[in-house]
């Protein structure tokens, strides 16, 4: 029987949460997407990068922050990391029942992965944790068992974007280094599969000189948030969102970083959820 929901109401906000900065990108591309959408962000910067952490410590993590953004009365939860996504979404999922609804950054970038076609070799870049998983191509050759999907962990690139070296003669070399690699030649495609990524998206492109058509999983999330909300008959029509912004662990990059995205000064409010 399907989950009802029934105590979910509109005007509540959406949660999102990542070990840092990259869940960012999707707050940005929700907020842009859905404008009138109230947005209650937790950063865990305590722990980043979840890319090299255990499966139990990324599930513990993602518990203890799916359970303060039902504090916070969110009607969705968007795990917005494909590190936490990958080794704690059904966790989280069985935890929260029909407290909420729950998203992860994978199963829509798959489903819009699938929808295209004449694709033969795709590549996939992502942490250490995702790319151990392997759970790219596990769900891309179930719904097409003839894709060949190539993984590449990348695991300097999220220290690099978290310290904001991109866009420079740093990042261009690491990121050329990396997609250099025999794993990714010849693809047709690549999925970002770390929500850091998009920030990095322009020189990406600029390696492959606009060739190769690259996934960014934010805005492929967000239109997957705004259709299910729709469904759901929970669109806000908020004025005023008042978006919040925490983190585990204060960092003046954090906030730039939400400055860059949102572009106005935000409220950055450190909570100890750990301590």
């Amino acid at each position: 029987m399907p989950k009802a929901f029934h105590n979910l109401f509109p005007l509540n906000p959406i949660g999102i949460f990542d070990s840092g900065i990259g869940g960012l990108t999707v707050a940005h591309a929700i907020n842009k997407e859905l404008p009138k959408e109230k947005i209650i962000y937790f950063g865990d910067t305590a722990h980043l990068p979840y890319g090299d952490k255990s499966a139990d410590s990324i599930k513990y993590y993602s518990i203890r922050i799916a359970q303060l953004l039902l504090k916070k009365q969110c009607k969705l939860i968007v795990i917005a990391c494909n590190t936490a996504s990958a080794l704690a979404y059904e966790t989280v999922k069985d935890f929260v029942g029909e407290q909420a609804l729950v998203v992860n950054v994978i199963d829509p970038v798959v489903e819009d992965v699938l929808l295209r076609n004449k694709l033969k070799r795709l590549g996939v870049i992502g942490t250490k944790g995702t790319v151990k998983s392997d759970i790219y191509a596990t769900k891309i050759n179930q719904g097409n068992p003839e894709i060949e999907v190539n993984s590449l962990a990348t695991p300097l690139l999220v220290g690099m974007i978290e310290e904001g070296f991109f866009n420079n003669k740093i990042s261009r070399t690491i990121i050329g280094d990396y997609l250099s690699k025999a794993k990714l030649k010849k693809i047709d495609l690549l999925i970002l599969a770390c929500t850091h990524f998009p920030l990095i998206k322009p020189e990406i492109e600029e390696y492959y000189k606009n060739k190769i058509e690259i996934v960014d999983s934010a805005q492929v999330v967000a239109k997957h948030v705004s259709k299910l909300l729709k469904k759901k008959n929970l669109l806000a029509k908020h004025k005023n969102p008042g978006h919040e912004f925490f983190v585990s662990d204060f960092t003046k990059s954090f906030e730039k970083s939400t400055k860059f995205f949102f572009r106005k000064k935000i409220r950055l409010e450190e909570l100890g959820i750990w301590k």
